[in-house]
């Protein structure tokens, strides 16, 4: 029987890649999207067309009561989820000066308060069945700040305070928790800004000299999901080209 992996987010970026190196592997891959996302239907269409079977169910992970009602709908129609990659995820980016509290908000809603959200109902049913799998996708600017980002780099640190704490809790039940820390990667998202900028002031950091690839990540998060990971817990991988090292 395959595993069934949920990866919140899943519609471009990482989080697609992600799915896609989660499908090739036998995985059962299901993905979670904004409810006002009009382009879902058109998302899955082409990945079918690429070969890739997903399911997909519209969910507000920042709301607590709909990321239950989800995980209920998703365990009655396909299953028990056995892998959980938390990387829905905003940016509401500006100094702390001009930041307001709806900025604040949005972003410790959608990139913190989901990860309980979302993990809260799949983490019981993880350990009664004694094998699970949680994934956090935090940030570089979680573990050295980034200007501009205190609520983006405070919600991405606070990921890992979960996953540290969470990761105790269950280590005897079979279920592992683990959080990676992408640095610059070569999604749509980073690929928009300016090229100037990206030259001059950003792969400068980065001692490899390039972005990361959303495909190297997805084989990081992949290694984490195996059997063969079972013995890693509580770590913060960092996947950053050097570029941050602890």
């Amino acid at each position: 029987m395959k595993r069934i992996a949920l990866v919140t987010g899943g519609m471009g970026g990482l989080g697609e890649a992600i799915c896609m190196k989660l499908a090739a592997l036998g995985y059962k891959v299901i993905t979670t999207y904004s409810p006002g996302n009009s382009k879902a239907s058109q998302w899955l269409a082409d990945m079918e067309r690429q070969g890739y079977n997903f399911q997909a169910y519209p969910c507000d992970v920042a709301d607590y009561d709909a990321a239950q009602a989800c995980v209920t709908q998703i365990t009655k129609e396909l299953g028990p989820i056995d892998v959980l990659v938390n990387n829905a995820g905003i940016t509401r980016d500006t100094t702390f000066k001009k930041m307001d509290k709806t900025d604040w908000d949005a972003v410790i809603r959608t990139n913190l308060d989901s990860v309980f959200n979302m993990t809260k109902p799949v983490c019981d049913a993880m350990t009664e069945r004694g094998w699970g799998r949680i994934i956090n996708i935090s940030s570089v600017n979680g573990q050295k700040g980034a200007f501009g980002q205190t609520n983006y780099s405070a919600a991405k640190a606070g990921m890992h305070g979960f996953t540290k704490a969470l990761a105790l809790e269950v280590a005897r039940k079979g279920v592992t928790v683990n959080t990676i820390s992408p640095g610059y990667i070569g999604t749509k998202m980073v690929m928009a800004i300016p090229a100037e900028v990206l030259d001059s002031k950003i792969i400068p950091q980065i001692p490899m000299g390039r972005l990361g690839k959303p495909e190297e990540v997805a084989g990081l998060v992949a290694y984490l999901a195996s059997d063969e990971a079972a013995f890693v817990t509580g770590a913060n991988i960092a996947i950053n080209g050097g570029q941050h090292m602890q």
